[in-house]
């Protein structure tokens, strides 16, 4: 498997991570270098198209695993990584994430939470929101290999509990 270091447009003698196989997920992002928390490392680029467009390309319902690459920036704009996006979109899920995304105005940055050494694997939460009423069955589709103390089994973000009435 080769790899290819990542820059920064504005940034461009700054390598920060390569994509590699990942203990996580398929491929994913590697920190080549320390990375100080609060560093914008990459900016998550695709085609930008609508929420009605992302359900007409990716049906989620009509496969096991369903497609990771789609970024929701808001209510009219989805960002699909897999047509004319850069290596942003091999940055996995992870429950307890050293990364964290960002709008800034429209446009989304992957921003370091904290420290980041060399070697270690560049990762945020996704927070994936299925509309409707939560399924059981979404525990599988949306499976989570983090494989952090506290995972919660997927990359969805979970409904809020009920308040048990005394």
């Amino acid at each position: 498997l080769t790899t290819s270091p990542c820059r920064l447009p504005t940034m461009p003698s700054q390598d920060y991570f390569e994509i590699r196989t990942s203990p996580i997920q398929g491929r994913g992002a590697f920190a080549l270098r320390r990375i100080r928390k609060g560093t914008r490392i990459i900016e998550y680029t695709g085609e930008r198209i609508t929420p009605e467009e992302a359900d007409e390309r990716y049906d989620d319902d009509a496969v096991d695993r369903p497609h990771t690459f789609l970024f929701t920036v808001n209510k009219r704009v989805v960002i699909d990584g897999a047509v004319t996006g850069n290596e942003a979109k091999y940055i996995n899920h992870s429950c307890d994430p050293n990364c964290e995304a960002v709008d800034d105005d429209g446009r989304i940055f992957v921003e370091a939470l904290r420290t980041i050494q060399p070697g270690d694997e560049l990762t945020y939460d996704y927070h994936l929101h299925r509309p409707g009423p939560f399924r059981k069955k979404w525990f599988k589709q949306y499976a989570c290999h983090c494989g952090a103390p506290n995972c919660r089994g997927t990359m969805l973000k979970l409904p809020k509990k009920k308040k048990s009435k005394k």
